[in-house]
């Protein structure tokens, strides 16, 4: 009998965790949960996977939340719910700074809220804020994986062709409020696009939750828009890394 409405989960399915890593893709739960002691998987239901595992013999869970805000939105109400108090997520991201390269990776601070789901938490007024302590920790275990770093802020989208100005669609249309949208955010110095962080950032700085976000650089836009397989699989290997030693920092 679960606990809560979607992630078919029990209180004492956490064992006390207190810190989740929330990936968007289900199939890299598993992955991660991988990468540190005793992992175990506990359910998959619709697009929310989750394991639990251990890091120094402290439970840790992973749960994915699919793609977009307001999925985000219910795997961390729901964790939440059950005792957690921490969130890392890890993901893959479209950088629109020339300087940043495939395979780096990028350490939010912040989000421009170009999604909706984060409107019913906090008003656009509030800041899409990443916590100082999680943003240390995924930053310093960045610089110490040897991999190239950038922190600053990232566009999140609730669509992923208008919302961050793609032309190569069905109907080649993007509307008016987001013509010239990705050169404005460029000239602000906003490092990248993804579609989970305003959200997450938003819910949880308003609700006292900690979060931090990484993002391991697959295209850059300035450049290209499809991504090279081999170098994804090795950019999310890099980042995956990276999340579990932030965790094992906080914890």
């Amino acid at each position: 009998m679960s606990d809560v409405f979607h992630l078919g989960l029990t209180k004492s399915d956490l064992q006390g965790a207190t810190l989740a890593i929330v990936p968007g893709d289900p199939k890299r739960v598993e992955k991660i949960a991988r990468l540190m002691d005793n992992p175990v998987h506990l359910a998959s239901l619709r697009e929310f996977t989750s394991w639990r595992a251990e890091i120094d013999g402290k439970a840790v869970i992973i749960c994915s939340t699919g793609i977009g805000g307001p999925s985000t939105s219910i795997a961390v109400e729901e964790l939440a719910q059950l005792g957690v108090r921490t969130f890392l997520r890890i993901g893959t991201t479209g950088a629109i700074q020339e300087n940043i390269n495939v395979g780096d990776v990028l350490v939010t601070t912040a989000a421009v809220r170009l999604d909706g789901a984060s409107l019913h938490f906090a008003p656009m007024e509030f800041p899409a804020v990443a916590d100082f302590d999680c943003t240390t920790a995924l930053y310093e275990a960045a610089k110490d994986s040897g991999v190239t770093t950038h922190v600053g802020v990232t566009a999140s989208s609730d669509t992923f062709y208008p919302g961050q100005e793609r032309y190569d669609t069905y109907s080649g249309r993007v509307v008016s409020r987001f013509k010239g949208s990705m050169a404005e955010w460029q000239a602000m110095g906003v490092m990248n696009y993804e579609m989970e962080s305003a959200t997450l950032l938003t819910m949880c700085a308003s609700q006292g939750l900690r979060a931090g976000m990484v993002a391991g650089v697959i295209v850059n836009r300035t450049q290209q828009e499809i991504p090279d397989v081999e170098l994804l699989k090795k950019t999310e290997s890099n980042a995956l890394g990276i999340i579990v030693e932030a965790a094992r920092r906080l914890l």
